[in-house]
This record gives C-alpha cells, structure tokens and sequence, in this order.
C-alpha cells in the first residue's frame, strides 16, 4: 500500500552510458581524484564522477569526466490530456509499464475516507474486455510481475514483461482506464478485503500503523493530511456503488494521468501505440482537488497511543517538511541523510549506539520526490523502559540541538553528497524490492511530470543537493528542526494487568 524509501543496491553498471562525457586532453598523466566516503567505495568525492578511460572506450585522450546525466526521455501529451513519457533503454529486451493516477490519501473528497485505497484493489477485478483476474494471468503468463500501491498524492499501477509483451500490457492498461468493472459484487468483495486487510496490518499488529497513521491526526489540522488514510470502516460501509463509479469517473480519467513505458522499445513505435489504445478514451472533467495546505504550526502538538501487543514504549518525532523544490527542501534532504543514514546516522549512533538509550532509532523522510503536499521527517524510537519518554525525547532534542548551532562539518558535507548521489543512482536502476526492473526511474519521472511538468528533472535534479552549502544546511535546521514546527506521537504499552 505504501511506497517506502528505495534502498540502495549495487552501483549501477548501466547509468554510466547514460551521461554525456567530456573529453579532457592531458599532455601529462595524473593520477585519478580521491575515492572514497562511507558507504560507497566506488564514487570520487569531487563534484563530477571520474570514470577510468578504458572502462568507456579505447580513446587515447585521457580524463573522461561526467558532467551531466542524460538518461533519454521523450514525452508527449494525447489530445484526452494523457501524458506520455517514455525512456528508451535497450540493455534487455524488457519492458516496465506504469501507470499513475493523481489521487491518492491527501486527495480523496471528505467523507470518502479510503477511497483511494481502495480503488487499488478494484483495479484488479476487471474490466469489459479482460474479466476478473484476467489482467494478472496474462501478465504472468507473458512471464511478467506486476503490482500497485497507494501514496499521499498518487495511485500506480506497473508491471514488466518481455518486451514483445508490450502492446498486451498497453490494451490491458487501456481497458481498465476506459471500462473498469464496478459493480456491487466487486465493491462488496474488496471492501472487505480492505477491512480484513486493516485488520490484519493495524489492528491486530504489533506497533501496527506506527507511525505513519498514528501522526497525521496529531500533525496536521486540514483533514486532507490528518484523516484515517486506510480509511474508516465507517466510510467504507456507507460507500454506495454510485459514490463508487462517481470516484472512478473522476479521477481515473486519461487527463489525471501519466503513462510511463520504459525499457526496450522504439519511442515513436510507443507514442504510436500509446495513442492506439488509450486516444479514443475520453477525456474527463478537471478532477476538484481541496487545498491540502497546513495553517501555519507556532506550537509543538503531542498525542498519545496504546500499544496493546508490544512491550517497549516507543515515541515518533515528525518535522514540517519545507515546501517542494525549495533551498531549504534540497537542504533538509542531505541533513535527513546525515541524521537518518543508517547506524551511521547521528540519531541512531547516539541512541543507540553511544548512550543505549534506544534498541531502534530509524526513520526519515518516506518518498521525497513523491509528495506535493505538507509532509514530515519522522524519527521513530523505541526505547528501553528503564528511560522515561523525557529522557528519551531530551537525548533525541540534544542531537538536533548541536546541528543546529554547531551544522555540519566541510567533510561531513561532502561525505553526505557522495552518499545522496550514490543512492540517486541506485534509486534510478532500482527495482522495487529486485522485482521491477527501473521502477525508481519510472517513479521519478512520474512524479515530476504530475507535481512539476518536467520529467526532465530527472537529469537534473541532483545538481540542486549537490550545490547545498553548510550555512544553506544550517540555516534550514535552524528554521525547520524546531519544536514549535513538530508533532509527537507517544506509543505507550498497556500493562499486564490492563490487558488482561
């Protein structure tokens, strides 16, 4: 249901050709820049990768330098409003298809609670041409894997196949798109699905929905950012079949989407069967979206939780995010890595590690390129019952304390863009837990073409962390790290004798 934080693999072999290279003639041989920084043993620290001549090519020049990404995309929009854009890569003959949709938890109309949850399942349950489970047979029979998920502002849907495979996934997209089957019989099936599946991840887990439903009601006061994203069963049960194709025929309409095609494939040949299947689908009714911004916040929010299964008291501390594609944003990125980069992050290494406060202290920011909204950088501690939530929390505040006055030192910064551009790269070839070939690269230009209208940003959006300054990182910790823009939340465990 959610989109987690891509983790980093292997560095990617296939990235490399995708840079323009600038040649260098040296009348002299030098020795290549410095390699090294934690976590990554393959990356210079320098502004620009140095990549070692022989490994590109036979030329005689030394010095190739990268100095740009130039991943190949080319876009398009048809004349319903769906937009297109597809990123040639002929590596394998392999295809990853997505679609997404712009609405996800944020979006949904109040009273409609789960909504687009829910839609995710139904997506599957057929449509006039493929019936039910038809789509996933096919898929997988072409020996292709598939999947969807629901975000804050978005709903995907994606799968790869072979690439003779391509035109079966477009119809079957296209189908759905055009004639989804809504009936009662699927929306009294799912619905329950969806309950079950509450009841099985929340309700009946240990720290289930900690933190990310626990502080949204606590954070935030716009019912588009603090409402039950799974939904309440309230709202659920009172959905009728008509709310139910109403929702579908608002928003999954060719106009609130954007088609993706990566992998093995002409671009031409693609916009042309892009505009076979999907052209004659009307065009919808501008989707009506409620403002989902935050009143400003001028005071620290608390809330408490029981935690009726786990033995260990745990807190959640979430902070403002600054507004998308700002200085500040670019800035808080690289300090989220320096406070949340693993057992390497101060938080942890301090809780943790160093004071033993803590038995876990994780967290950060879930989807940075995937939010338009208000969002938060959340730390989740669990901590040892011998130490008070004050204590805890007065360990935590003492770190944030000395970022804030002290920043970050030269060589930390330049260690925290290593690291940055090392998991960009990786997100960029990553697959979705291995499975999905290139769903990082198809999530990145998804989400910069509906939040941004530029799925070139995908080139160049490194470059803006890359040029952050130490007084840019702690100019921003000093205005956003601040308890008077953070929320907490208090998961406490019952004791024996009251759970009994």
């Amino acid at each position: 249901m959610r989109c987690k934080r891509i983790g980093v693999v292997s560095q990617p072999r296939g990235i490399l050709a995708c840079w323009q290279v600038e040649r260098e003639s040296r009348v002299s041989a030098e020795p290549a820049p410095r390699r090294g920084g934690p976590g990554c043993g393959c990356l210079p620290q320098a502004d620009s990768l140095w990549i070692p001549e022989q490994s590109l090519c036979r030329d005689k020049e030394r010095g190739l330098r990268v100095t740009q990404l130039q991943i190949p995309i080319e876009s398009t929009t048809l004349q319903n409003g769906l937009r297109v854009v597809i990123a040639p890569d002929t590596t394998a003959p392999v295809v990853t298809v997505g679609v997404y949709y712009k609405i996800g938890f944020r979006l949904e109309p109040p009273g409609r609670s789960g909504f687009a949850h829910l839609f995710e399942h139904m997506m599957f349950q057929g449509s006039d041409n493929a019936p039910k489970m038809q789509h996933i047979k096919l898929i997988n029979s072409s020996g292709g894997v598939l999947n969807g998920s629901t975000m804050y502002d978005v709903t995907n849907y994606y799968q790869a196949v072979p690439s003779n495979a391509l035109e079966r996934v477009l119809w079957l997209e296209a189908d759905r798109m055009r004639a989804l089957k809504v009936d009662d019989e699927n929306l009294r099936n799912q619905r329950d699905v969806v309950k079950e599946e509450v009841r099985v991840n929340v309700l009946n887990q240990p720290y289930g929905g900690f933190p990310w439903l626990d502080m949204p009601p606590v954070a935030f006061r716009n019912w588009a950012n603090a409402h039950n994203f799974y939904g309440d069963f309230a709202d659920l049960d009172a959905a009728s079949l008509a709310d139910v194709q109403k929702f579908f025929g608002t928003y999954y309409v060719p106009n609130n989407a954007v088609l993706l095609i990566l992998g093995d494939l002409n671009p031409q040949e693609g916009f042309a069967l892009a505009e076979g299947h999907f052209g004659a689908i009307p065009a919808g009714a501008t989707p009506p979206f409620a403002d989902p911004s935050e009143p400003p916040q001028k005071e620290e929010r608390r809330g408490h939780v029981e935690e009726k299964f786990g033995t260990l008291p745990a807190m959640a501390i979430g902070y403002v995010m600054p507004e998308r594609r700002t200085a500040d944003w670019y800035a808080i990125g690289l300090l989220d890595q320096a406070l949340h980069g693993g057992r390497a992050g101060r938080i942890h290494r301090e809780l943790v590690l160093e004071k033993q406060i803590a038995v876990e202290a994780d967290g950060g920011i879930d989807d940075l390129f995937g939010y338009n909204g208000p969002t938060q950088m959340t730390t989740r501690i669990m901590h040892k019952p011998e130490y008070s939530a004050e204590e805890t929390l007065r360990a935590f505040d003492e770190v944030l304390r000395e970022v804030r006055e002290k920043g970050i030192a030269a060589d930390e910064l330049e260690q925290l863009k290593v690291k940055w551009r090392s998991d960009y790269y990786s997100t960029l070839e990553g697959g979705r837990g291995g499975y999905m070939p290139r769903y990082g690269l198809m999530h990145l230009l998804a989400c910069f073409t509906l939040f941004d209208n530029q799925p070139a940003l995908v080139n160049t959006i490194l470059n803006d962390f890359l040029k952050v300054t130490r007084e840019e990182v702690r100019a921003a910790a000093k205005a956003y790290l601040v308890p008077e823009n953070r929320a907490i939340v208090f998961r406490t465990p019952v004791s024996k004798k009251e759970a009994a």
